[in-house]
């Protein structure tokens, strides 16, 4: 989720439960807290552009690390803000972990995937209920917790917290909606699909990409699911096989290990790049969800030396025609 959303649903919880004579104070503890996680996108590598996929959303969005992250946040933040406002240590490790706490679970409504147990296991929970930018989720949060800090009011703190958990439930429903016009879809293709999911498109929980995997292929389409279901069909392309698509890779390659990297952030919805033979895409994410233009690749290269990595990109297709296909869908034009 982005920054603004992590910051003000930290805020909320802390300002919701805490004292009213410490609601200023609480509220920049969750809320610093409560962005705190993402420091992980800092674990990066000049030589291996893969490494930041391992870390993010791993041991610092790991429930079993919320009493660590947060005593490292009490920490920094005690000495700087809270203990001159008269709080004790205690108390400010008891509103940085609940700012804290809120951070991992909310990426886990979003469709990137969370290690929410690391290190029991490396499996990445994408519950996927919420877009990672949606102004409907945050705006109403952030207006509601001005006004409790302006006013000290904490039922307008609990009310914006009530809120969330509000939209991520609609946003389960309209899930269930949208993977349901997904299932009749393949079967009116007389696909069985071995897995279907669907996923908010960017900023709204009206349009939804649907994904489902056959034997040989994956296919996405688009619903979207107000107060009927509309349909709009997409696209196809075959599953990865490394050694149809990239017969000249060895296999003891760092190429070939940093592909199964690539397939797990995935989830194994992997491609290769129908415009570019060298790259493969992630077939999960792209800004028209019934197209296959994917929001990142990697790419190979076929002078490689053993040891070296994939290249990875990030593609943001932002033209004109893209906006206008994907609001033609959200407004139902």
């Amino acid at each position: 989720m982005d920054p603004l959303t992590q910051g003000v649903l930290g805020a909320s919880l802390p300002q919701a439960v805490g004292k009213k004579q410490h609601l200023v104070v609480a509220g920049v503890l969750g809320l610093l807290a409560g962005m705190a996680p993402d420091l992980d996108v800092l674990i990066r590598s000049p030589n291996d552009p893969l490494l930041f996929l391992e870390y993010h959303r791993q041991f610092t969005h790991s429930l079993l690390f919320i009493p660590f992250g947060s005593f490292i946040c009490a920490l920094v933040l005690h000495r700087l803000i809270a203990k001159k406002r008269g709080l004790s240590f205690k108390q400010s490790w008891f509103y940085c972990a609940l700012g804290y706490s809120t951070h991992a679970l909310l990426d886990s409504c979003t469709t990137y995937g969370t290690q929410l147990f690391w290190p029991l296991t490396n499996e990445r929970y994408a519950w996927n209920t919420v877009s990672v930018i949606d102004p409907a989720f945050t705006l109403p949060i952030l207006i509601l917790l001005v006004f409790a800090t302006r006013q000290r009011n904490p039922w307008l703190a609990r009310i914006a917290f009530i809120w969330a958990l509000t939209y991520t439930t609609l946003g389960m429903i309209q899930r269930d909606r949208a993977e349901a016009a997904g299932w009749q879809l393949a079967e009116e293709r007389q696909h069985v699909p071995i897995q279907l999911e669907a996923k908010p498109s960017f900023a709204n929980i009206l349009v939804w990409k649907i994904v489902y995997e056959t034997e040989d292929h994956y296919h996405v389409d688009a619903v979207r699911v107000g107060a009927a279901v509309k349909s709009y069909p997409g696209e196809s392309i075959a599953k990865l096989d490394v050694s149809r698509d990239f017969p000249w890779l060895d296999p003891n390659s760092q190429q070939a290990v940093d592909i199964e990297r690539f397939r797990w952030f995935s989830n194994g919805y992997v491609a290769q790049d129908p415009g570019d033979k060298l790259s493969i895409i992630d077939v999960r994410y792209s800004i028209v969800p019934n197209q296959l233009k994917a929001l990142w690749s990697i790419k190979l290269s076929p002078s490689a030396t053993a040891d070296t990595h994939v290249k990875y990109s990030t593609h943001r297709d932002n033209s004109p025609a893209s906006r206008e296909i994907f609001f033609n869908m959200l407004f139902d034009f």
